[in-house]
């Protein structure tokens, strides 16, 4: 029994880096509010604040707030110069659609917000601190508050270097990658409300009543996101309709390109509004029901690792062994089928499915052509093969046996040594494949 994985998925598609940032430092302003109603209350004798809580004079307040106002807005600069360089190197190695998981890291967010907010709070303070010929006010509770701020900022700045020195490490980012197709598998199988199971359909028989449908064309170019087939069901079962989408999660449709079609055609013009409504086309793809794209991500990282101006062949090694586990993922939770029925088992919403044997020839097929001369990286998709042909169904072991012995005939130029390495690798391989053919 395989331990679970974590549900949360952090892959969102609402990616921003202003949100917590902006929550903060509003909430700043709150605290100011606060601190600065009970000094207020203690100016004018209304409460009597411990004798104890006392951060100075005006000239000390002044002098304590003003250093903390630059030391806050330096070390401001200074994550907002790391966040970028960060964000430029990782599009160098690990490639531009991967900032999004950097984007919406939530400790880079708070580091940002807590130094936001904190450099707001003391700014208010020192613009509260006065001292003239009729009136003096010195804020104790809004000094000492600021003085924790600072502190607790700090603080959190240690966190922050921490999480960016092991998240940019290439072992952390692939598992990451992995540990979010896992959430993204699950959830595409869960049943909204109203959705009930029906039998398999007959894909040809759903593709053939497609062809006398309404059609129904996409509104702008860009990429299928997510499916919203909830509301989508229950709109297609209150006219008694089928709702066929032409296209799935993770592919790129054009304006005007027929991206569903409705059966019959008379329901076509009901459901044209909710079909826009729950369809997300945007200009990025992402994870929440395109698990083809968790495993091009990880092969991504890897091509850019074997290419001759990087060159690194153990994060090359280290990507075809995630890229297993992101299979065997796969494998125990199918990906996304596009079958959805309504409460009586009457199938309302299908989209293209996403073949297992697919990904199988997508985790193999570019890293193997780019690690022809690379039999370290060649090895170790032959082991992997062998490790995992036992625990696949069999069309993707079809698909298995097929990159062993395509990986033999890519390897060229490969000295005696490698060739032979490679040939007890590739016999490893086969052995399992005939060992299942002929079990006696």
């Amino acid at each position: 029994m395989l331990a679970p994985r974590p549900l949360n998925l952090r892959s969102q598609r609402d990616v921003n880096l202003w949100r917590i940032p902006l929550a903060l430092s509003l909430a700043a302003i709150v605290l100011f509010c606060v601190t600065v109603a009970v000094d207020a209350l203690d100016a004018v004798h209304v409460i009597q604040l411990p004798y104890w809580l006392t951060m100075g004079g005006i000239d000390d307040a002044r002098a304590i707030l003003s250093a903390m106002m630059g030391a806050v807005a330096t070390v401001l600069a200074l994550i907002f110069s790391v966040s970028l360089l960060v964000l430029s190197m990782v599009a160098t190695l690990f490639g531009p659609r991967l900032l999004a998981r950097f984007l919406q890291d939530w400790v880079t967010q708070v580091t940002i917000g807590l130094f936001m907010g904190t450099f707001i709070y003391v700014c208010l303070c020192f613009l509260v601190t006065h001292e003239d010929a009729t009136s003096r006010f010195v804020p104790q509770v809004s000094l000492l508050t600021s003085w924790l701020l600072v502190v607790g900022s700090f603080g959190f700045l240690v966190y922050y270097s921490h999480r960016v020195a092991t998240s940019i490490q290439n072992p952390d980012m692939i598992a990451r990658i992995v540990d979010d197709l896992y959430p993204a598998v699950i959830g595409s199988h869960q049943q909204a409300e109203g959705e009930g199971f029906g039998p398999p359909p007959d894909d040809a028989a759903i593709l053939a009543r497609a062809a006398t449908g309404a059609i129904v064309p996409c509104p702008k170019s860009g990429y299928l996101q997510h499916l919203n087939h909830g509301p989508l069901v229950l709109a297609a079962r209150d006219v008694g309709a089928l709702v066929v989408l032409k296209f799935r999660p993770g592919q790129f449709v054009l304006r005007g390109e027929p991206l569903a079609s409705v059966v019959p055609a008379s329901a076509g013009p009901r459901l044209e509004a909710a079909i826009d409504r729950n369809v997300a086309i945007g200009r990025h793809r992402t994870l929440t029901q395109d698990s083809e794209f968790g495993v091009a991500q990880i092969v991504e990282i890897a091509i850019r690792a074997l290419s001759p101006a990087v060159n690194d062949t153990f994060t090359g090694v280290a990507c075809v062994d995630w890229l297993a586990d992101a299979l065997l993922v796969l494998a125990e939770q199918r990906p996304l089928e596009g079958n959805w029925y309504d409460s009586a088992g009457e199938l309302r919403v299908w989209i293209p499915d996403v073949k297992l044997e697919r990904l199988v020839k997508l985790a193999f097929d570019q890293i193997r052509q780019a690690a022809a001369t690379t039999p370290a990286v060649l090895i170790r998709q032959l082991e992997v093969i062998g490790r995992l042909a036992r625990q696949m169904p069999e069309p993707a072991r079809l698909a298995l046996a097929e990159q062993t012995d395509a990986i033999r005939e890519t390897a060229t130029g490969l000295v005696a040594l490698d060739r032979r390495d490679l040939e007890a690798a590739y016999l490893r391989a086969r052995g399992v494949f005939d060992a299942e053919r002929h079990p006696d």
